[in-house]
C-alpha cells in the first residue's frame, strides 16, 4: 500500500545521499558541458541506482552492514576511489585543463558505447556508490513494516531520476558558463576537494 510520509522519506534519504557531489555526479557535469551522450549517461545512471536501491531493498543491504568484513571491504575501496578520482581532479586544475567541450576533437569523436562503458566504469566500479544505495538506503528500507518497502524505494528512485535528470540537463544549459577555463578549474578543485574529505571521512567510519 502506498504510504506519502514513507515516499517522502525515501525521497529525502535518496536526495541526501546522492546530491553531494562525487565521481557519478562530477561525470554527468562533464557530459552536461561536453553535450555529447547526455541522455545516455543520465538514463544509464539513473537504471543503475534503480537496480541498486531495489537489490539493497531486497535484505542484501541489511546482510552487507551485518558482515563487519564485507562493510570494511566497500568502505576501503571507496574511499581508495575517492582518493584516486580526487587526485585527478586536483592535479587537472594544476595542469589548467581545458573543460570537455563539444567542439573538441575527442569529444566529438566519443561513441555512444565508449560514452557508456565510461559511465558504467565511473558507477559500478565506486564502491561509494554501493555504499550509499545497497547498505544505506537498503538497510533503513528493510527496517520498515513490509508494506512501506515500496513507498520508500519509490522515493528514494524518484530521487535519484530528478537529481540526475536536471544535474544533466543543467549543466548542458549552463556550458557556456562552465566550459570558461576559470569556472572549470574552480570546479576541478572543488570536486578534487570534495572527495579527499568523503574518502577521510569514509577511512575515519571504518
Amino acid at each position: 500500500m502506498f504510504s506519502q510520509p514513507v515516499f517522502l522519506q525515501g525521497l529525502g534519504m535518496g536526495a541526501s545521499l546522492i546530491m553531494p557531489i562525487g565521481a557519478q555526479n562530477a561525470h554527468v557535469i562533464r557530459t552536461g558541458v561536453a553535450g555529447r551522450h547526455v541522455v545516455l549517461t543520465v538514463a544509464t545512471c539513473i537504471l543503475i541506482d534503480v537496480a541498486l536501491i531495489a537489490l539493497g531493498m531486497s535484505g542484501f543491504g541489511a546482510l552487507i552492514e551485518r558482515s563487519p568484513a564485507l562493510l570494511l571491504a566497500a568502505r576501503w575501496g571507496g574511499a581508495a576511489f575517492l582518493l584516486w578520482y580526487g587526485v585527478r581532479c586536483l592535479s587537472s586544475c594544476w595542469r589548467g585543463a581545458a573543460a570537455p567541450d563539444a567542439g573538441n576533437g575527442d569529444q566529438a569523436a566519443a561513441t555512444a558505447s565508449r560514452a557508456l562503458g565510461i559511465v558504467l566504469a565511473m558507477s559500478l566500479l565506486n564502491p561509494h556508490v554501493y555504499l550509499d544505495t545497497v547498505v544505506l538506503l537498503g538497510a533503513v528500507g528493510s527496517s520498515l513494516a513490509a508494506g512501506h518497502r515500496a513507498s520508500f524505494a519509490a522515493g528514494a528512485m524518484t530521487a535519484s531520476l530528478l537529481w540526475f535528470s536536471v544535474l544533466g540537463l543543467g549543466a548542458r544549459r549552463c556550458a557556456f558558463v562552465l566550459a570558461r577555463p576559470a569556472v572549470w578549474r574552480a570546479v576541478e578543485a572543488f570536486t578534487g576537494a570534495t572527495m579527499l574529505v568523503l574518502a577521510v571521512l569514509l577511512l575515519l567510519e571504518s
